[in-house]
């Protein structure tokens, strides 16, 4: 992990289409804005997380239908 420091209306780009803003600082909250490609999703980490656990789940529930119907051929 690279950590860097930023002061307000600072960045730090990430290649060359991504660029990470620090929007606002607030107590211990940074506000950070993301100016990034539209063909590009960006997602907060436990979004991302819950998105990819609903995908494992469905490939689950996609194998369970496989597995069911093999008994019927």
């Amino acid at each position: 992990m690279l950590a860097l420091s930023r002061k307000l209306n600072e960045s730090v780009m990430i290649g060359k289409d991504i660029e990470l803003t620090i929007l606002e600082i607030k107590g211990d909250q940074v506000k950070v804005g993301i100016t990034a490609p539209r063909h590009l999703p960006i997602y907060r980490k436990e979004i991302y997380n819950q998105i990819q656990e609903e995908n494992r789940q469905s490939i689950g529930k996609q194998e369970q239908t496989v597995n069911i119907k093999k008994l019927f051929i």
